[in-house]
């Protein structure tokens, strides 16, 4: 059965949760253009199947860091102002995998820490949420992770504005997922929005913490 209080899981249910159904295993689909990411909307599907065609893929990896408060919360990003890709988006800490990375993983835990000085001795990772593709080639593959609180940040302002948390509750409760649509070359395309206070979450992530939803939070 379905939570009825979904706002309500706790920190320890949501690891549980997270160890029992995530798993470290890459898909194929990160690299080769030919298997296009499921994203459940047709207008997206189609965006994506043109976009494969049309420009190399641009593999990804961010990290999804649920810090371990009693009642924890998810560790996000606003991207610098002036950058020239999704300036001043909401975003998680992660960026392009390179070929010195040994793995996706590697690459959400160096950028994390390039980028917010989040230390790994911090960080606890628990496995990959499903592949997600973007509107801009990208293919990304989000590590979900424990963090341990005590850390201390140290912002690199040429990538990120600032760094902050949100209750895992608020974002983890489907009453805040809205459901918006954008035209792309004459089909409809849906994404979802999670405005928190003053920060406008959007996009690729809001909807990877949709799936992180539907993943952990669901039967």
């Amino acid at each position: 059965m379905l939570r009825s209080d979904p706002a309500a899981i706790s920190s320890a249910e949501f690891f549980d949760r997270a160890r029992a159904r995530l798993r470290f295993d890459v898909p194929a689909g990160l690299s080769d253009p030919s298997l296009i990411p499921a994203s459940g909307d047709q207008g997206t599907d189609r965006m994506l199947e043109i976009l494969a065609r049309e420009q190399p893929i641009r593999p990804a990896a961010v990290l999804v860091a649920v810090v371990e408060h009693p009642q924890p919360t998810v560790l996000l990003t606003q991207r610098a102002a002036h950058l020239n890709d999704h300036a001043g988006q909401i975003s998680f800490p992660g960026g392009k995998i390179d070929a010195t990375d040994t793995s996706p993983l590697d690459t959400a835990l160096r950028e994390a820490e390039e980028e917010i000085g989040l230390q790994r001795e911090f960080v606890d990772p628990v496995g990959y949420l499903d592949l997600y593709g973007t509107s801009f080639g990208f293919r990304i593959l989000p590590t979900v992770a424990r963090v341990r609180p005590g850390f201390k940040l140290r912002i690199n302002q040429s990538e990120v504005d600032d760094a902050f948390e949100v209750p895992l509750a608020f974002l983890m409760n489907p009453a805040n997922h809205q459901m918006h649509s954008k035209e792309f070359r004459g089909m409809e395309r849906s994404y979802y929005a999670m405005p928190f206070e003053d920060r406008y979450i959007w996009g690729a992530t809001a909807g990877i913490l949709r799936v992180l939803y539907e993943r952990i939070c669901l039967p």
